[in-house]
């Protein structure tokens, strides 16, 4: 079992282990000594006033180990994924913790393809990098992070806008929510190419305001700056840009099953959809999977995590998959959740159709559901626990054919999720509330 990967790398408190500076320096070294023989490593962050240390440090380890360490600077994550699968590098960082607080930090991998990490080989990497903390190596001292290509952003921009030639946002008014993360070193640009009327919101990062009250964690956020500004449509997106949520001309947020549901449709009509079939999450709404079949689309669940559905798109071959959060994966344009590349592609379908996001949306309709974080000190398996294990089950009963519940841990936090959806909201959120009690009472903070 990994100790140190989650299912979107290593994440923890900046400046406490595993993101402690020995620590940090010890991942470089095992990162150098398990890429084979000086290797070509790109990194990239985001805006926590923690990512410039840990890159520093995380270079000192590197460097020592042998490696060749260039900077992107302040880029999305996808990106990192296109420019180290694009020029050749043995792997790709991005210091980042996506959606979490500024105070957490992380550090996510991607191999010479752009793909993230099996989890085969980042148990072979922890391994390394638990032997580099045993030999109490000491911390080399760290110089600043390599110099910057700037010409990577601009790259990375080109790239997006190659993928959808011929769109133009004139006569329209976009809003953009930035999340005072890395899209704010690329959104204005790349929508400032675009034409129309674009409004950039939360682009002002000061190294502790990322996701604050605003981003994909708030969309509500961008959906009240759409109505304010009568405007067609916004995007927001997380801290490092990886996924994306929406909001209609209405001001009603849509989320990542309602893009699935429209890209699928849209590949389908174009005979792009591989096997009919999209992969989503146990997380995904029923009422997602209602409209996919009524399109003659099949929708297959994967584990929760976008490592996981792209896992299960490869083995079959799937062209489309997601997850409810806003991470979109099209397989042959990313190797990865693109936040920006989901956004451009959403706007080209509605360019194309001739019609609102509202309107194109009008047929979905979502069983009520609810989902409760409960935070924990320890993330025992919940079958162990009897009051846990006797809740989930009364609410299985209960619900039989008219519902699901989805009850884990968090990849990435220290978190139980509680989710149920049903026909009946009462009886859903009376036995959302009994399990996250429950779970409360046992292990919880």
């Amino acid at each position: 079992m990994k100790k140190l990967f989650g299912t979107d790398g290593i994440r923890a408190v900046a400046g406490q282990p595993p993101l402690d500076q020995t620590t940090v320096y010890a991942i470089g070294l095992a990162l150098a000594k398990s890429l084979g023989e000086a290797p070509r490593i790109l990194i990239g962050q985001d805006t926590r006033e923690s990512s410039d240390w840990i890159a520093a440090t995380l270079t000192s380890g590197l460097t020592q180990g042998g490696a060749t360490v260039e900077s992107a600077g302040v880029i999305t994550t996808p990106a990192i994924a296109f420019l180290t699968a694009k020029h050749g590098f043995a792997a790709g960082i991005v210091i980042s913790a996506s959606h979490n607080p500024w105070e957490d930090n992380g550090i996510k991998l991607f191999g010479p393809d752009g793909y993230k990490l099996p989890d085969v080989t980042e148990l072979r990497i922890e391994d390394e990098i638990f032997r580099q903390l045993a030999a109490k190596t000491a911390v080399a001292d760290h110089s600043a992070p390599p110099s910057i290509n700037e010409s990577d952003r601009a790259e990375y921009i080109q790239f997006l806008l190659a993928s959808v030639p011929g769109l133009s946002l004139d006569n329209q008014r976009i809003v953009i929510d930035c999340a005072n993360g890395a899209a704010s070193a690329v959104a204005p640009q790349l929508f400032a190419d675009l034409g129309g009327e674009v409004i950039i919101t939360h682009a002002s990062p000061n190294g502790r305001n990322i996701n604050e009250h605003c981003g994909a964690l708030h969309p509500k956020v961008v959906a009240e700056e759409v109505v304010k500004h009568k405007a067609s449509m916004g995007i927001t997106f997380d801290g490092d840009a990886d996924r994306a949520l929406f909001a209609d001309e209405h001001g009603n947020v849509v989320n990542g099953d309602a893009v699935l549901l429209l890209a699928a449709r849209d590949l389908q009509a174009r005979g792009l959809l591989a096997h009919s079939t999209v992969v989503a999450t146990t997380m995904s709404n029923m009422g997602l999977e209602a409209a996919l079949k009524r399109s003659e689309i099949k929708m297959l669940r994967a584990p929760v995590g976008d490592k996981y559905v792209l896992e299960q798109m490869q083995s079959m071959g799937a062209s489309l998959g997601g997850e409810q959060s806003g991470h979109i994966i099209f397989t042959g344009r990313s190797t990865t959740g693109d936040g920006l590349l989901t956004g451009l592609l959403l706007l080209d379908i509605l360019h194309r159709a001739g019609k609102s996001l509202a309107e194109l949306l009008a047929d979905l309709k979502t069983f009520p559901q609810v989902i409760l974080n409960v935070k924990v000190r320890e993330k025992k398996p919940l079958e162990t626990i009897p009051s846990v294990a006797e809740a989930i089950a009364a609410a299985e009963e209960a619900l039989a054919d008219s519902g699901r519940v989805v009850i884990r841990y968090s990849g990435t936090e220290a978190l139980a999720r509680v989710m149920i959806e049903a026909e009946s909201e009462p009886l859903m959120r009376l036995h959302a509330e009994a399990i996250a009690g429950a779970i409360r009472a046992e292990i919880g903070i």
